[in-house]
């Protein structure tokens, strides 16, 4: 398989439409689960702007543990409740965080970090994975960018 240059947009539903898209392209039939989260974090890498950091947790008995990311090497376990990664696991909720200076008990993997997405991923209800990712920015992410990493998410999903 070749690598083609995509030229994203910047308009927002766009531009998750189209990295959706060649996810589910990348991930259908594909049955390699740590092939499948590298392949999206790294299409997410390259889609998205202002971004330092975007990987996988995966929940290893009650705590996320390091998994396919794009960018510096990353705390390897995180239990759950703890940081905006373990807050995710433990509410089952998406966190998405403004300012995680401001965020009790953020976890500094990256001091060039200042914003934070994190997205839950399920098997039957229960999270199985999170996907995370930081940034540079303060206040970097918003709703748009929320519904569009949970469409992804849901994609994900279908690889567990």
């Amino acid at each position: 398989m070749s690598h083609i240059p995509v030229n994203y947009p910047a308009e927002k539903s766009a531009l998750y439409s189209l990295a959706a898209a060649q996810i589910a392209a990348l991930t259908d039939g594909v049955p390699h689960l740590i092939a499948n989260l590298a392949n999206a974090s790294a299409v997410l890498n390259e889609a998205m702007q202002d971004i330092n950091w975007v990987g996988f947790y995966l929940v290893e008995e009650g705590r996320l543990v390091l998994g396919p990311f794009q960018g510096k090497s990353a705390c390897i376990e995180i239990p759950s409740g703890r940081g905006v990664c373990g807050t995710a696991l433990a509410k089952n909720e998406t966190q998405l965080v403004y300012d995680v200076h401001q965020f009790p008990g953020h976890i500094a993997c990256d001091s060039a970090s200042n914003s934070e997405i994190v997205i839950p991923l399920r098997k039957n209800g229960q999270v199985v994975a999170v996907l995370d990712i930081d940034s540079p920015s303060v206040g970097r992410f918003d709703r748009e960018d929320q519904a569009g990493l949970e469409a992804i998410a849901k994609i994900l999903e279908a690889c567990f």
